[in-house]
């Protein structure tokens, strides 16, 4: 993404916990640590202190809570804002989207507590408005599947974006080769066979 600038949080990846815990001693926090593999939505934590990040590279990367997803981590800018889904379709070419979701992701009331695999979800999402598409459109949709094609990688099926809508615009929190689920629920009843 960084070499298509494609908009997303700065990130860094890590293989090994000591390089990693030695990066964090220099990170703004609050932050984002995420194990860099399939955890069914649930790899993900928020750490507001040094020692909360530290207790979740040992938790991700040396308990293995979130099993081999946590062999390689993703350290992440914290950003702040309305979580978006948009799932959509791509030929190698061009793309086209369905629909915005939005799901609730957090535990506990005030979402106090840990991702979850999902525990609810509505669409469309009232806060991906036209501006947010159009934005979308021109500098994360479209130039996705250009920089897979650039690359000698066209894809061609589904591509879920996850989107953080922050003060300085859409970015980029994860893509998925995929339906996305709780998403895919609301979003599937919702289109029109043409």
């Amino acid at each position: 993404m960084k070499k298509y600038n494609i908009p997303t949080a700065a990130y860094e990846t890590f293989d090994d916990p000591a390089a990693a815990l030695a990066y964090l001693k220099t990170a703004e926090m609050p932050i984002v640590l995420k194990a860099d593999g399939l955890a069914l939505g649930k790899g993900v934590l928020i750490c507001n202190t040094l020692e909360e990040a530290e207790k979740g590279v040992k938790t991700i990367m040396e308990d293995k809570k979130f099993g081999d997803a946590g062999t390689r981590m993703v350290v992440e800018q914290f950003m702040t804002g309305r979580e978006v889904s948009v799932l959509s379709f791509a030929d190698g070419k061009t793309i086209r989207i369905m629909s915005s979701a939005q799901d609730h992701k957090r535990a506990k009331d005030g979402d106090q507590g840990l991702n979850t695999g999902g525990m609810g979800t509505f669409s469309p999402s009232p806060f991906y408005t036209d501006d947010v598409d159009a934005f979308c459109q021109k500098y994360i949709y479209q130039p996705t599947v250009d920089a897979m094609a650039a690359e000698g990688r066209p894809f061609t099926g589904v591509i879920f974006f996850g989107l953080m809508l922050t003060k300085d615009g859409p970015k980029v929190l994860e893509y998925n080769a995929r339906f996305g689920d709780p998403e895919a629920q609301v979003v599937l009843p919702r289109m029109k066979m043409i």
